[in-house]
Order: C-alpha cells, then structure tokens, then sequence
C-alpha cells in the first residue's frame, strides 16, 4: 500500500462518526461466538455471554458509563457460572469508553472496578500463576485507560484550538466593524465641518450680496464672485474627502490633497470676514509646527466655533481667535460678542459633539458655553506630547 494510500484509509476511519465505531465494535466483539462453536468450548452459554457482551457496545458512545455497568454486571454473572469467554473483550473496549468521554474521577472509578474484576477472575482461573497473570490483566486495564484519557486529551485540544480560531474569528470581525464605524464617525465629522462651515458662508454671502444689488451692484458682485470661490472650495474639500474611501484598481489609495491645519485658519478667517463677520486671530509662531493630526483638530474647531458664529450670534457680532502652543499643551479660544447665552441647537449639537471628539483623539477638552458679559466661548486645550513620544493616533 503506498503512502498516500495509507493517509487515505487512516483519514477515512478517523471521519467514522461513532455509532459507526459502536457498531464496529459490537460486531468485533459477537465475532468471538466463532470459536465458541467448537467442541470442547463453551457451547450455547458461551454463545450467549458473547452476545451479552456485544449488544451493550452499540451504545457506549451515547451511554459510556451506564454500558460500563452494564457489561461488568454481564462479566459479574459470568464469573459466578464459572464460564471462561472471549467476549471479556468488551471490559477493555468499555474502560477505553469512560476515559475518552468521561471525566478523570470516572474513568478511575471505572478503571478500579475492573481491576476488582480482575483479582476475582486471578482467584477463580489462575490459580498457581497469580503475579504473572496480575500483571498481565492489570497491564491491559491500564493500556485501555491511558489509551482513553489520551484520545479525550487529544479531542479537547482540538476542541479548545476550534473555540479559539472561532473566537479570533469573531474579535477580527468586531474590531473591522469597530474600525468601520469609527472610519464612518471620522467621515461624519468631516462632512459636517465642511458643508456647514461652507455653506454658511455662502448663504452669508448671498445674503449680503442681495441686500446690496440695488444699491451696490460692484459689491454684491463681489460677494457672489466670493460665495463662488467659497463653493469650489467646499467642493475640492469633499472631493478630497471621498477619495479617502475610493481605492485604485491596484489596491493603492488615491492621491489626495493634504489635510488642512494651523496655516489654513488664515484663509479660513478671511472666508468669514468676506461673509461679514470680523475677525481678529491671534497665532504664536510655534503653533504651525504642530503635528498634522493636532493642526487639524485645531483647524475643525475654528471652523466650526466660527460657523456657530455665522449662524447664531447675529450681524453686528464681532469674533476673536487666539492659538497658544506651549511646551506642553496647546491652548485655543474663540470668543464672539453676540448676543446668544444658550447652546446652539438646543444640546450643544453635533457641531460641539464633534469638536469635543476630536479633541479626546489627543486626550483634550472643549469647553463651550455663554459669557458674562455677553456672547459666547469656546476653548479647548490638547495636551501635547513628549519629544521623540509617538505624536499621531494609530
């Protein structure tokens, strides 16, 4: 038989489910009624405790223990008629049972009352050959145990290595949907940033340029040229935005524009001050050293204090930026004069939500709310971290 043959036919029996191998066994085990046909042997009673023995073992799979009993009682039986058979085979082909299925404390139990069997069967039919016979018997009772402590063992690892692979399984699918979902609060945010930001300009600027048509056409056709401009811009940004979820057909993401940051908020604040809110901003020189990630939490949240500005605080507010980076934090407050002294949209909104997400990417807070002498304030601080300390979130 050559060698893959051999990996087949063992393979093929390690498959047999284990009626099969009950009923193999049972068969094994009746088998032995053949030379009990003989003369000289044990005849119809002989034939009968064989059978007696084999037909308990077509259930030792679903009942070990119980098919234990069952075929030690038969054994009990025997020993007192004082009939000598084969079929004791089917002891050893039960203690294999209990030790592959049951626990250690049964399968011992089991393994003791069997070694019982044995010192009753030395003092019945070995008389004179006690210690070899002892040893022979108790050998085999100890090779079925072993051999079933081994094979539940070995079926236990295999089971643990399955929960285990199963369990990898489903935390990998969890952090990817975990990864997911925070991708699509990430893109959420940005959205939001963009388009309300954006947008609000552009309705300042359509606004105004309405109000002036009439009587200032060159300006309001200023304003319209600037809400265009506004409007392109909004555009580019979302472009750049999707292509981070676009990949191409090589499996490489999509170049893309760079994300916007400290160096940004002066063409950010000249948007708002063409919308017709002034703006004064305040920036140390250290602060556009910053790194990319922190420059745009920074960046997002001017945006987006500055917007609420756009919205709420009316048309004589005026607003003051100022960005500090320290040694050790950075420090950013935007301050309006309007009139406003409750949080927009009634619970802070997503726009204050947002700001303060981002903020906790990098362990900051944002604070948001009236002052006391009018207006309103939004200030955040991010803590910064140490030199050659890893800067950016994985």
């Amino acid at each position: 038989m050559s060698e893959a043959a051999h990996a087949g036919w063992v393979a093929g029996l390690r498959n047999l489910r284990p009626r099969r191998w009950d009923a193999i066994s049972a068969v094994v085990v009746a088998l032995l009624v053949l030379p009990e046909l003989k003369p000289r042997h044990g005849g119809p009673a002989g034939v009968a405790f064989d059978l007696a023995f084999a037909v308990p073992l077509l259930w030792r799979s679903r009942w070990p223990f119980p098919v234990f009993i069952a075929t030690a009682g038969i054994a009990f039986v025997q020993w007192i008629s004082g009939m000598r058979v084969l079929g004791d085979l089917a002891l050893l082909i039960a203690l294999y049972t209990v030790a592959s299925r049951e626990d250690r404390r049964t399968a011992l139990t089991a393994a003791a009352i069997l070694e019982v069997g044995v010192i009753l069967a030395l003092g019945r039919w070995f008389q004179g050959a006690h210690i070899r016979s002892f040893i022979g018997l108790s050998g085999l009772v100890a090779a079925a145990g072993i051999l079933g402590q081994n094979i539940r063992n070995r079926r236990q690892l295999l089971e643990s290595l399955r929960e285990r692979a199963a369990r990898l399984e489903l935390e990998r699918d969890q952090q990817g949907k975990l990864a997911a979902a925070e991708e699509r609060a990430r893109i959420a945010r940005e959205l939001h940033d963009v388009v309300a930001h954006n947008l609000t300009v552009m309705i300042a600027l359509a606004d105004g340029a309405g109000y002036t048509l009439r009587d200032d056409p060159d300006e309001a056709a200023h304003a319209l040229d600037t809400a265009s401009r506004t409007g392109r811009l909004a555009l580019a940004e979302m472009r750049r935005l999707l292509g981070v979820l676009r990949e191409g057909s090589d499996g490489l993401t999509l170049d893309r524009d760079p994300q916007p940051g400290v160096p940004e908020i002066d063409r950010l604040v000249e948007h708002v001050r063409a919308a017709g809110l002034p703006v004064s901003y305040r920036v140390s020189p250290n602060a556009r050293a910053l790194p990319d990630g922190i420059q745009l939490t920074l960046f997002r949240i001017v945006q987006e204090a500055l917007t609420n500005t756009l919205k709420h605080a009316g048309p004589s507010a005026t607003a003051e930026v100022e960005l500090t980076a320290g040694e050790r934090d950075v420090r950013l407050s935007i301050t309006d004069s309007g009139p406003i002294t409750t949080p927009p949209n009634g619970n802070g909104g997503s726009g204050l939500r947002g700001m303060q997400e981002r903020a906790s990417v990098y362990s900051g807070v944002v604070e948001a709310g009236p002052r006391p002498e009018g207006g309103w304030r939004v200030a955040a601080r991010l803590p910064l971290p140490a030199v050659g300390a890893e800067r950016e979130p994985a």
